[in-house]
């Protein structure tokens, strides 16, 4: 996230309401449980096999060629407020996304990427320029977003299954309907048998994929992505990125991706939008010319050195700019 003022947040909240839920015993200073692993799952409830419902379905309607736009961007800009003043992040961008697109967002650090998503979801009101939904005006925090950050993020003192479950507990869906809706999104994660595990116990990649199965858990209509495999060994980044590929393609869920990795947004993006400058602003967009799906060993590599190389040249003009 960008220095300079937080924003208003749902998960702060969200922590705190459920963290007075928590077992008081194992509890450090800094609030992360040590109890042995227990299911918080009530055993009296019949197994329910995984199962895709129509819900997570790619529906027609959000085809990346629909009319109205997903995300309309107009002249945005956002300055955050510091003891010295304010510090511009963002001037001027507009952007919009089609239903169902993926675009990536790349730039350097401070070219205000993270800020952008944060506009998006209503953490953040702009100074300027509107941000819209659907032609609605965001005005502030929207359950039709979906946002998985750098880190994880879960609740040390819940099992996955109950962190991934945990947004559907808060809307007010029932025991056993959440528990299974949550039980398909891990399972389309690709995380079997962990449902009773606490999240130390996963891997870096695991606790990842629970994080992304717990934003998808609410068939958010947008799925804002801030570096969520930054942290990731290569190999283990490769593998998440032909799965977050396939979950796109099952969903249809619209996406936006921040990344600093330029192959990463060949790969999974339909577009790439460069960000450039202190305040960010939009340099340009690159298409992506590669069909779907995508297999890491057979892409196009004139269509990928093609699209790389218009994306690092607005990035080279940006640091030219800057010399």
């Amino acid at each position: 996230m960008e220095e300079g003022e937080r924003p208003r947040s749902r998960a702060r909240w969200v922590a705190r309401t459920d963290r007075r839920r928590a077992p008081k015993q194992g509890l450090g200073a800094s609030g992360l449980t040590t109890l042995k692993t227990t299911s918080t799952t009530d055993r009296h409830d019949q197994p329910v096999a995984p199962t895709l419902t129509g819900a997570i379905q790619r529906p027609v309607d959000r085809a990346p060629d629909a009319a109205a736009p997903a995300i309309r961007l107009t002249d945005v800009s956002y300055a955050y407020r510091t003891s010295g003043g304010s510090r511009p992040a963002v001037t001027g961008i507009t952007l919009t996304v089609k239903p169902g697109e993926f675009i990536a967002l790349v730039g350097a650090n401070g070219s205000g990427k993270s800020t952008l998503l944060r506009l998006v979801d209503g953490l953040l009101s702009p100074d300027t320029g509107s941000v819209e939904l659907d032609d609605q005006v965001v005005a502030g925090p929207d359950p039709r977003v979906g946002l998985v950050f750098q880190e994880p993020r879960l609740l040390p003192w819940r099992s996955v299954l109950d962190n991934v479950a945990f947004p559907l507990e808060l809307a007010g869906w029932a025991r056993l309907p959440r528990e299974v809706r949550a039980r398909e999104m891990l399972d389309l994660a690709g995380l079997h048998g962990v449902d009773d595990a606490r999240p130390h116990e996963l891997s870096g990649g695991m606790r990842q994929r629970a994080s992304l199965a717990r934003a998808l858990a609410p068939a958010p209509a947008v799925l804002l992505l801030d570096e969520p495999f930054s942290a990731l060994d290569a190999l283990t980044r490769e593998r998440l990125n032909v799965q977050l590929q396939q979950i796109w393609t099952a969903t249809g869920t619209t996406v936006v991706l921040v990344t600093h990795d330029v192959a990463e947004a060949v790969f999974l993006a339909d577009r790439v939008a460069v960000l450039t400058g202190r305040p960010g602003r939009l340099s340009g967009e690159v298409p992506i010319q590669l069909s779907r799906p995508r297999v890491l060993d057979r892409l196009d590599a004139a269509a990928v050195s093609s699209a790389a190389s218009g994306i690092r040249e607005l990035l080279a003009g940006d640091a030219e700019r800057s010399r």
